[in-house]
């Protein structure tokens, strides 16, 4: 007689470790004791390496379908670009790739300056073009856009410029952008979109309803910060009070000492209007202007942006 007996499933899922805890020290005395004992010694992780950790997690966490972040801020010069792209290279380093950087200027923008271009000059307007002949009977494969992105090499993430022809006479709008985005979120897993300044824009709006995050930039200046706060006050006016809400601030700083009351007075404004405000240091390879590696930028500035791209994460 066969008796029937329960079998545990072979692959048996088994209970995700803390994050924050698991495996021994890999930085500060602790790691240094596990290295010199060859993990004799296993000493856990210190405070901040716990708190780095949980960054990565937070960054790496699941999402259930493709997701959006729209960098904002109506003023120039607020390291909008800056951020889309430290937030990609982030996302892209962590969540392994599948990571767009998407400057949606509607004429031109900075980005297509900022990144390592590779081998065409095509930009989101030689891809809405282009759309047609993918619609045309013919299902467009992610090697498609090969020849209208750019991949930015072990940062793991591709970027896609605005128009970059000072004689242009296109822009994008609103219908565009929607064409645009349709295709792109089928191919990636995170869209970061930078903006330009005009927020009568109607690929500008487009881009604030595709939104499933938010991300306010602004410099410690008194005005890049008056941009950021009217433009918060002008999205609730649109009926955005939700995202809004639910945004996040990046506060950057553009030397390395600012005015600390303008600061606190910054940090207390737009705590009580979105989720959470993130501090950034001023590095000097940010503003050069050139192509922005984010391996150039000091380890407590990559900290900052790690856990300002965490906190984003945890509102996807």
């Amino acid at each position: 007689m066969t008796q029937n007996t329960a079998h545990a499933p072979f692959l048996s899922p088994q209970p995700p470790a803390n994050p924050s805890t698991a495996g021994p020290a890999q930085h500060g005395w602790q790691g240094q004791v596990v290295r010199l004992t060859r993990g004799l010694i296993a000493c856990g992780p210190g405070r901040a390496e716990r708190v780095h950790r949980r960054a990565i997690t937070g960054v790496q966490r699941g999402f259930d379908g493709p997701r959006t972040i729209v960098v904002l801020n109506p003023k120039g010069g607020a390291n909008k670009t800056t951020a889309t792209l430290l937030i990609a290279a982030t996302m892209g380093m962590y969540r392994g790739g599948y990571t767009l950087a998407w400057d949606n200027n509607e004429s031109m923008g900075n980005l297509g300056v900022r990144i390592m271009t590779t081998g065409h000059t095509n930009t989101a307007m030689d891809l809405l073009r282009d759309l047609g002949r993918f619609d045309n009977g013919h299902s467009i494969r992610l090697g498609d856009l090969d020849n209208y992105v750019h991949p930015q090499g072990d940062a793991q993430f591709d970027a896609l410029a605005s128009d970059l022809d000072p004689a242009g006479v296109s822009t994008i709008d609103g219908p565009a952008y929607r064409r645009l985005f349709g295709i792109l979120s089928r191919f990636y897993r995170v869209l970061i979109v930078d903006t330009g300044n005009n927020m009568r824009a109607s690929n500008w709006e487009a881009a604030v309803e595709t939104a499933d995050q938010l991300v306010v930039v602004s410099t410690i200046r008194e005005d890049t910060g008056y941009g950021a706060a009217a433009l918060l006050e002008g999205l609730r006016q649109k009926g955005h009070a939700d995202k809004v809400a639910q945004a996040v601030t990046i506060l950057t700083m553009p030397a390395t000492a600012v005015d600390p009351a303008l600061s606190r007075r910054l940090h207390d404004h737009f705590g009580q209007l979105t989720r959470a405000v993130c501090d950034v240091p001023y590095d000097p390879a940010i503003v050069t202007g050139g192509p922005l590696n984010i391996h150039s930028l000091a380890p407590q500035t990559r900290r900052a942006w790690l856990h300002a791209t965490a906190t984003i994460a945890e509102g996807l």
